[in-house]
This record gives structure tokens, C-alpha cells and sequence, in this order.
């Protein structure tokens, strides 16, 4: 089993959001839409604003009417003044009470007319309203609304027992007070002094101001109840579409991590078309890569393992053999033997050496601008200073300066062009002629390596690239290659974002043409200069 991967617990670059990371996505989407359910709720603090300035607009109405009851008051006949009075309290609901200037009462409209209101108490409501009431306190406590205090009559009924009629009195201005009565509904009243000493006091229980609040609530609360409803239902819906893929992303990333099963299916979400079915694919072409990542480092341990058996095997019987033979030509066809064993295994080491950290360095490596004309030139020189074997002969015919130009990493592709080279002349007969021609073409660097040896089949130009796959010209000891030059070359070409393969010679002799075709370096990048 894998061993379990080992997180940071701590990342300073999201140090500030740490706390998010540990809460699920779904309460956060939830928590993120009922925050904007809080603000629309905030409506209720509307609510208590809009009840205050109409509570306020219904003192200065009472102030303004009674002050016109005062003004007709003092300007009727005696005896129509207490009609005057039962008529303002039908039309107005407002219970009128006329004080004397030493306070007593000498006027109550409710003994000159019918009653205008009647106090209810709690105990004779339905529990409709009881529920009204609780809705009430828990909204003013919500927003901290001032109470107001609670009405009562006055036992004796005199001026003085009204806090608002002795100011009116003291100060000689029109004095208003909001109070609670029984149920919870408002009480309005004002008071004013007459000319004559005497004074007036009007109360009024404003219920019409209650239900006009608690309607307003209603349809508040049914609209924030919607949008409460639908924010769930919303939430419900984000956290399907995107927390359950990523669950299951998730899941088959922790049974790629463990490594039970031999194949994974990633699920790629393909009608998905935003990030998370973007996340999805990649993630299942990354678990695939690494899938056949792994299978070839599988198949390269089987392989190196089989490739080294047989030099060694061999090495190990000539070895034996040295303490069993005592004629000295056989003692040294043995030392030969286990001298050649000996290279070859050396080879074989260096080589799957070099295949098997090519993609981790060219994935660090910083590629920079190569100009292959004057690096293939270069190459030429050196090999025929060496001398090549067999007469074979190199012919490459330069470019202008700066015209073949990649990028890339210089030693990976001298090894690239090296393996290609020496592949052609192993290939091609005595007296032969080895052609490398660099080229540009559709934004890529082309660069050709002919040869006049048998060729390569059709049906055998992808197995060349295969590791260990070696078939070897007559003439060469077996051994001496290990079978991985070419699969080294594609390695690189790849990490290069290129491609490498085999073509029959455009003047349809015999011999295999291998191409090579490399990104071609642009203008912007560092190093390009122009002629």
C-alpha cells in the first residue's frame, strides 16, 4: 500500500483564511446565502422606523386637532360647548375630557356620547392575538425599540393624575404621550390649555397603527420566508453540483493515492463545461498518465532486469570456468569474455542511467535558444577529426546563421543528434554517405538524418523506438549497442515538446530518413538575435 501523503498543516501564503478550510463547502454555501437572508431581515429594523414616525405623525395630528377643538371651545356659546366636544369624539374616535382650573373633570365625552373605543384586555382575546403579541415583543427586542409605558386610568380622574396635562399647564404648550395599552396596541394623547384656565385632554387607541405595522411584518416575513425557502433549495442545489463531484473526484484520487486497485476510474464529468468538469478531466488524464507512467517503469524494471541477466549469466561462466581451465589461450579467450561482458554491462548501466532521469531533468532544465545549424556543424567536424569507420562519409550542408534555431537544452539534444548519427553509420555500407540537413518549416526545426543502409520496414518504425529493441547490421559484434539509444532520443525529443520518426527517403533509394522536428525559438525569447 502507498504510504499515506504527509499535507502541510499550516499555509502561510492563506494564512488569513485558514478557518475557512475547515468547514465543509456545503454549511459555508449555506452560511454565505443565509448572510444575505440576515441583511433582507434587516427590513424589521425598517419596520420599528416606519411604526416611530407614525406613532410621531399621529401626536402632532392629535396636537393640531384638539388645538382646533380648544380654539372652537373658546369661541362657542356655553351651551353648546359640551355637544361641540361629543361631536370631535364621533368624528374622531378621541375620548375628550374638559379640566377645570383647579383640575377637576366638568366634561367626559364618554358620558356626553357613546363610547369611541374600549380598552381590551388579553384574557378576553383569542390566541390569534396572544401570538400577535409574543411577535411584537420578539421583534422589539430584536431591534431594541423603546417601550413605551403602559396606559392606565387614573383612579381619581383629575389634571394632575396626566403627566402630559400638568407640562401643558407648566410650559402653556400643546403636550403629547404615547403609551401601551392592555393589548399592546397604542394610545395616543395630547393635551392643551384654553384661554379660560381650563384645559383639554384627548386620548385615542390607535389600533389602526398595530394592524398597519403587523401587515407590513406579515408580508415581510412571507417574503423573507420565500427567500429563505429558496435560498435552502439553492444551497441544496450548489452543494449537488459541485460538492458531490468533488466528493467523488476525491474519492477516486485517495484509491489512485492507495493504489489497491489496478485500474482507477476517474469520472470525467463530460457534460460538465465549467471548473470543476475541467478539474475532472484533468484529473483522470492525470491519474491516466500516471497510471502509464508507473506501467512503464514497470515494464522498464522487467526489462533491465531481463537485459542484464544475460551479460551477467555470461560473466559469471566465463568467471567459473577461469578456476577450471589451465591452458593459458582458453584462461585468456575466458578473460576476454568477461572483459566484453564487463563493457557491455557498463553500458547497459550508463545508458539506463541516462533513460530513466531524462524527464525528471528536463523538467527542471531552463531551455534557452539553439542555433542545431551551428551546433550540427560543430558536430560534423568533431566526428570526422575521430574518424569515422568504414570510409562512410558526412555530409551536412549548413543554414544561413539564426535561421534553425530551438529551443532547448544543448547536451540533451548533441545526445539526440549523437545517437541518430551513429545509428546511420552502424547502418550504412562501406564507402557510404550519411546526410543531415536542418531546416525550417510551419514555426518547427526540421532536422533529417539519411542513411543508405537497408531501411526500416513500415511496420517496424515505432518498434525501433522501443527500449532495448535492438537489430544490429551484420557486420556489428553483438553487445556492443544496449538498445536504448533510440528510445533515449524520443525521450528527450518529447521532453522538448517534439517529435521523432521514420520516413522513407524522398529520392526513393534505399536507407531510413529519421526526422526530428523541435519548436522553433521566436523573437521574443532571450538569445535570438537578427542578421
Amino acid at each position: 500500500m502507498a504510504p499515506a501523503t504527509v499535507s502541510p498543516k499550516k499555509d502561510d501564503a492563506g494564512a488569513g483564511w485558514n478557518w475557512s478550510g475547515r468547514i465543509s463547502l456545503t454549511p459555508r454555501i449555506l452560511a454565505v446565502n443565509v448572510f444575505a437572508l440576515a441583511l433582507l431581515a434587516g427590513g424589521f429594523f425598517y419596520l420599528d422606523s416606519y411604526r416611530t414616525r407614525i406613532v410621531d405623525e399621529r401626536l402632532d395630528q392629535s396636537a393640531r386637532e384638539l388645538k382646533l377643538l380648544a380654539i372652537g371651545l373658546e369661541n362657542a356659546p356655553a351651551e353648546r360647548q359640551n355637544a361641540l366636544i361629543a361631536a370631535y369624539s364621533r368624528q374622531t374616535s378621541d375620548r375628550v375630557r374638559r379640566y377645570d382650573r383647579d383640575g377637576r373633570l366638568i366634561a367626559d365625552s364618554f358620558t356626553l356620547a357613546a363610547p369611541s373605543y374600549r380598552l381590551r384586555l388579553p384574557e378576553e382575546e383569542e390566541w390569534q392575538r396572544h401570538v400577535a403579541r409574543f411577535l411584537d415583543k420578539a421583534v422589539d427586542r430584536i431591534v431594541s425599540a423603546d417601550r413605551p409605558p403602559n396606559f392606565e386610568e387614573p383612579a381619581v380622574d383629575r389634571a394632575q393624575a396626566w403627566p402630559e396635562m400638568v407640562l401643558a399647564r407648566k410650559t402653556g404648550q400643546a403636550q403629547t404621550m404615547n403609551r401601551y395599552a392592555p393589548d399592546r396596541t397604542f394610545m395616543i394623547s395630547a393635551a392643551v390649555n384654553m384661554k379660560d384656565g381650563s384645559s383639554l385632554l384627548a386620548t385615542e387607541n390607535a389600533r389602526d397603527i398595530t394592524r398597519t405595522v403587523r401587515a407590513e411584518r406579515f408580508r415581510l416575513g412571507m417574503v423573507l420566508a420565500a427567500a429563505m425557502l429558496a435560498s435552502v433549495l439553492l444551497s441544496l442545489f450548489l452543494a449537488r453540483t459541485i460538492v458531490q463531484p468533488l466528493q467523488r473526484l476525491a474519492r477516486a484520487a485517495v484509491r489512485v493515492r492507495l493504489g489497491r486497485a489496478r485500474e482507477v476510474t476517474v469520472p470525467r464529468l463530460p457534460d460538465r463545461r465549467d471548473e470543476i468538469g475541467m478539474l475532472a478531466r484533468a484529473l483522470s488524464d492525470m491519474s491516466h498518465a500516471l497510471r502509464q507512467r508507473i506501467d512503464a517503469t514497470d515494464a522498464f524494471a522487467a526489462d533491465v532486469s531481463h537485459e542484464l541477466k544475460n551479460p551477467i549469466a555470461s560473466l559469471r561462466s566465463a568467471l567459473d570456468a577461469l578456476d577450471r581451465v589451465d591452458k593459458p589461450d582458453l584462461r585468456a579467450q575466458l578473460m576476454a569474455i568477461a572483459q566484453d561482458d564487463v563493457r557491455r554491462l557498463d553500458r547497459l548501466v550508463t545508458d539506463i542511467a541516462e533513460a530513466s532521469r531524462i524527464d525528471a531533468q528536463l523538467s527542471r532544465t531552463r531551455f534557452e535558444p539553439i542555433d542545431l545549424g551551428l551546433l550540427i556543424e560543430r558536430m560534423v567536424v568533431a566526428r570526422e577529426a575521430r574518424g569515422v569507420p568504414r570510409g562512410v562519409r558526412l555530409a551536412f550542408a549548413r543554414p544561413r546563421k539564426n535561421v534553425a534555431v530551438a529551443l532547448g537544452e544543448e547536451q540533451r539534444i548533441v545526445r539526440v543528434l549523437d545517437n541518430l548519427i551513429d545509428n546511420a553509420i552502424s547502418f550504412s555500407p562501406d564507402d557510404g554517405l550519411v546526410q543531415i540537413v536542418a531546416t525550417v518549416a510551419d514555426d518547427e526545426v526540421l532536422v533529417s538524418v539519411e542513411d543508405e543502409g537497408p531501411g526500416v520496414p513500415e511496420g517496424e518504425r515505432e518498434h525501433v523506438f522501443r527500449r532495448f529493441h535492438s537489430v544490429r547490421p551484420e557486420h556489428e559484434t553483438f553487445g556492443k549497442h544496449s538498445g536504448l539509444g533510440l528510445a533515449i532520443a524520443r525521450s528527450i525529443v518529447e521532453g522538448h515538446q517534439g517529435k521523432i520518426g521514420i520516413a522513407d527517403r524522398k529520392d526513393a533509394q534505399s536507407g531510413a530518413c529519421f526526422i526530428v522536428r523541435l519548436p522553433m525559438a521566436v523573437a521574443r525569447d532571450p538569445g535570438i538575435v537578427s542578421e
